[in-house]
């Protein structure tokens, strides 16, 4: 059961986020994921593609499709889903294992020619999307803090900007969950059990980068 604090307990006693408690493989994304600060190029790009698909569903749609996304676009290998023409949109729009929406794979294969042109300037996803990383976190997370914070400003300059550059499907809200999964916020409530190794994450992130 959840409670005021926003996290639930499972029948181990182990406490987490309470959004993730309506599945085995939500909790075990929860636990090795989300929030968990990334710094490859192709899981970044991934994140932010599926983001874009999530709109009007749920998460746990997209995750339960994720292995058939990544066959789909090549393991979101930006190079070669760039090189995507006609064909492949049609093909996309026959593979039950996707989500099936013209737009919604148009726009996949735009934002990877955008990415491309991005790491001409950047020199990866990285490092042009870590540059968004709030500069001051919250020194309580609860639901209440949260929700007294709201999108951050962070969520909506990056949002306005990769829109700037052509990128779509990026909206400020699509922008946000996607900085909540990758780990430039930690989202992660007080007691929540991952916490505190979503921020040693992103730590080693900052070791790995020295």
């Amino acid at each position: 059961m959840s409670g005021r604090d926003g996290l639930f307990s499972d029948e181990t006693g182990v406490r987490r986020c309470a959004w993730c408690q309506s599945s085995p493989a939500y909790r075990d994304y929860h636990d090795r994921e989300w929030g968990f600060a990334v710094g490859d190029d192709t899981r970044l790009f991934e994140k932010l593609c599926l983001e874009g698909f999530q709109a009007g569903l749920s998460w746990l749609t997209i995750l339960n499709k994720r292995d058939a996304f990544r066959r789909a676009f090549a393991g979101f290998d930006a190079a070669r889903v760039a090189r995507f023409g006609a064909k492949d949109i049609e093909r996309l729009l026959g593979d039950a294992g996707i989500v099936r929406h013209r737009g919604k794979i148009e726009s996949t294969i735009n934002n990877a020619r955008r990415l491309l042109e991005l790491n001409e300037e950047f020199g990866s996803l990285a490092a042009y999307a870590w540059r968004f990383e709030p500069a001051a976190r919250p020194k309580r997370v609860t639901p209440a803090a949260l929700r007294a914070r709201g999108l951050p400003a962070e969520a909506t300059a990056l949002a306005k900007d990769l829109k700037r550059r052509g990128w779509t499907f990026v909206g400020p809200t699509t922008v946000h969950a996607f900085m909540q999964a990758m780990g430039l916020v930690n989202d992660h409530l007080e007691g929540c059990a991952a916490r505190a190794a979503a921020e040693a994450a992103r730590r080693a992130l900052d070791a790995r980068a020295a």
